[in-house]
């Protein structure tokens, strides 16, 4: 398995031809794992359920068999974006993940090893313990620095006040320097309008804080993924941080690449017979200029292959998640990947 292009956000060391010309690539990843825990209890988080003597039964088993899970997905999405050759991701961002046990366990996957995989991760103050990371290839993405962005709602929306951190992380992506922001907003339980106040606070936050960068470097790439529990055009997204459909160079302000992808009804999970695009890579308009020397935005994608999706019943189509209820279904998330493919002109 080759390992230049690594999971969500990187450079990969191949090269890419399209119309005679010569690409360097990098996939940028992002995907909800979907509790993915392990199988002891802690003494700082709500897990009991996700124990062997939990209400979920959770074993040995059932813990490897997820993990085998998840890294052939990760491993599947360059192969998704570069017509089956097998391509590990530069970068990717996670969510839904424990702890240091449960990466350690995925990056050193017979899957994912040959990518030599760091990561770069916080305990946050989430009552589930389920926080993001980022994994990472050290050869073409070099770590200068990295904090949680610590998120404390008002109280308006949500009983508890802490939700999962901001991942933010600065470093050089074959040469360029840029910043990566992995976010997990708050959910939608309790309801899409109650709970919205919530996700309005995690934007402006994160806002804040792409602000406070470009006012040091107004050409700075920026990179923002994650799970928002909002779509495109909800008002968290579209309004507050700014990320808008329309490719404008000169625009300083964010690009989402997934709009027009959910326009056409595309989604990453299902929910009533309807699709949401909660999934998404948000770019820095500095990514849109084709003739710059360094990365370019080249395409977006939702990695939707057959065996990630429900066969048949009730739930055909919809993405084949680990847990129906609180029986083991050995299936994958119940979300599906989104990436971005970078190029560079050689």
């Amino acid at each position: 398995m080759k390992n230049m292009l690594f999971f969500l956000l990187f450079i990969a060391g191949i090269s890419y031809a399209q119309k005679k010309n010569i690409y360097k690539s990098a996939i940028i990843a992002f995907y909800n794992v979907e509790n993915f825990y392990d199988t002891i209890p802690s003494n700082k988080y709500r897990d009991e359920e996700f124990t062997p003597k939990g209400i979920r039964n959770y074993t040995s088993t059932n813990y490897y068999s997820k993990l085998n899970n998840i890294a052939y997905v990760i491993a599947g999405i360059g192969k998704d974006a570069f017509a089956n050759q097998v391509i590990l991701p530069a970068l990717i961002g996670l969510a839904e993940i424990e702890n240091e046990l449960v990466l350690n366990d995925l990056i050193n996957h017979s899957y994912l090893r040959s990518g030599n995989y760091s990561y770069i991760h916080f305990d946050s103050k989430d009552l589930r313990g389920i926080d993001v990371a980022l994994l990472y290839q050290p050869n073409y993405f070099k770590i200068l620095q990295s904090r949680p962005l610590s998120v404390i709602l008002s109280g308006k929306s949500k009983e508890s006040k802490f939700t999962r951190d901001i991942l933010w992380v600065e470093g050089w992506l074959d040469g360029e320097l840029i910043d990566v922001y992995v976010n997990h907003w708050p959910s939608r339980y309790g309801g899409t309008q109650h709970s919205e106040a919530a996700r309005l606070e995690v934007a402006q936050i994160l806002k804040n804080h792409i602000d406070s960068i470009k006012r040091i470097d107004y050409k700075r790439k920026i990179l923002v993924m994650g799970d928002f529990n909002d779509n495109p055009n909800n008002t968290s997204i579209y309004n507050i941080l700014g990320a808008k459909e329309v490719k404008y160079e000169r625009y300083n302000g964010l690009y989402n690449p997934f709009f027009n992808l959910f326009k056409n009804g595309n989604g990453t999970l299902a929910f009533q017979d309807a699709w949401s695009l909660f999934d998404q890579i948000i770019l820095s308009t500095e990514w849109i200029d084709k003739q710059q020397g360094g990365f370019y935005f080249y395409k977006s994608s939702i990695y939707n292959a057959p065996y990630l999706l429900e066969p048949s019943g009730k739930y055909k189509g919809y993405p084949m998640r680990s847990w129906e209820g609180m029986q083991f279904k050995n299936g994958y998330s119940d979300h599906l990947p989104a990436y971005i493919i970078l190029l560079k002109n050689l």
